[in-house]
């Protein structure tokens, strides 16, 4: 009888890299494989009840300076860490360790190498993170989100693998709920939301770019939007001086439910975000994070855009009045919102999270094999 195998996931403590690795998780559960987690020491932060046997947390940085103090601190840190995860690993011998990107994957992966244990770099993005460079050449297979990886070349191709960015089982469940099109007159859904560095620009630009629409567009408007603690307050209050209803908090548990009810969404261009309007089929009117060291988000969404399901608006081009006419535009050209939820849905990937399982024991197979 063949022994019992676990896998060992390596996230940083964001939604982008959690919520694939969240989803991970659930496939092998559901493949009767153990799962362990290795995060940073800001653990879990979206209060998704990670689905793992033990999580575990070791010293991790991100380079935050060019500075030579700023430099050694960061070494300091992953050195720590990686000394950490490999006591960690010898403890649990995985089958094989897989990694969400960013700087708190160094240590688990680098310890992994050094125990000779498979490993598998995930990347979320359009665009191989700077992390993620130093790291694939390192690592036994590189899964991707995106059928063509900026800086995925050379050699790193052959090692290369299509899976698509894995979403939770929740985002599965909601991606049944047909497109609700635009009734004439009727109320219009529109979920806002910016993740943990896009909600403060969006609390300031969106209630006053809707309270420009003409008031029979009001009337109509149902917004769902996620703000920051200390916007609540004035938030609400711009909504109810402009009379739209609106539901702000500062997060939704439920918020794949509620991206599947709207009928246009708003929002950043992470990853996750992209994977699930996709899956769902939800058109999107895209606001990338500038300034990102990569234009990681630009290229999510200029991806998105240029398969006809969503658009993108650079955040230095985009204008209250020019938000107004284009939400205006949008919510008056019902066949567009839904030719756009279609064309979503079509990049859809709802077998990713099976088909980066399905890679990642392959590479534990491979390497079981190599030693017979």
């Amino acid at each position: 009888m063949s022994k019992p195998i676990s896998v060992m996931l390596a996230a940083g403590g964001t939604g982008g890299h959690l919520f694939p690795a969240f989803a991970l998780a659930e496939e092998f559960g559901r493949r009767g494989i153990a799962v362990d987690l290795i995060t940073d020491m800001r653990g879990d932060r979206y209060g998704t009840g990670f689905p793992a046997r033990k999580i575990y947390q070791v010293a991790a940085a991100t380079l935050a300076g060019k500075s030579p103090i700023a430099a050694a601190k960061t070494a300091l840190a992953l050195a720590r860490g990686t000394k950490a995860a490999h006591a960690i690993l010898g403890d649990i011998n995985p089958a094989v360790v897989i990694g969400f990107g960013g700087y708190p994957t160094f240590p688990p992966l680098i310890a992994a190498r050094m125990r000779g244990i498979p490993t598998v770099l995930h990347e979320q993005n359009a665009v191989l993170g700077r992390a993620n460079r130093m790291l694939a050449k390192r690592v036994n297979g590189i899964a991707t989100s995106f059928e063509n990886v900026k800086y995925l070349d050379g050699g790193l191709i052959a090692k290369a693998q299509f899976t698509g960015n894995p979403v939770r089982q929740v985002v599965i469940d909601a991606s049944v709920q047909p497109y609700p099109a635009l009734a004439a007159g009727g109320p219009v859904n529109v979920l806002v939301f910016g993740g943990s560095q896009g909600a403060r620009y969006f609390s300031d630009a969106i209630p006053p770019a809707l309270a420009q629409l003409t008031p029979d567009i009001k009337r109509r408007l149902r917004i769902t939007q996620q703000a920051r603690e200390e916007d609540l307050d004035r938030v609400r209050a711009a909504y109810a001086a402009s009379g739209i209803a609106a539901d702000v908090a500062p997060f939704f548990k439920d918020l794949p439910a509620r991206m599947a009810e709207a009928q246009l969404v708003i929002g950043r261009a992470g990853a996750s975000t992209v994977a699930e309007l996709t899956v769902i089929g939800r058109p999107g009117l895209l606001v990338p994070l500038p300034h990102a060291l990569d234009n990681d988000q630009l290229n999510n969404a200029r991806r998105l855009a240029e398969s006809g399901g969503g658009w993108c608006f650079e955040q230095k081009d985009l204008t209250p009045e020019r938000l107004a006419s284009e939400i205006a535009r949008l919510i008056g050209d019902g066949q567009a919102l839904a030719a756009a939820a279609e064309a979503a849905k079509r990049c859809g990937r709802p077998d990713a999270v099976a088909r980066l399982a399905d890679f990642a024991l392959l590479m534990a197979a491979r390497q079981q094999g190599a030693t017979g």
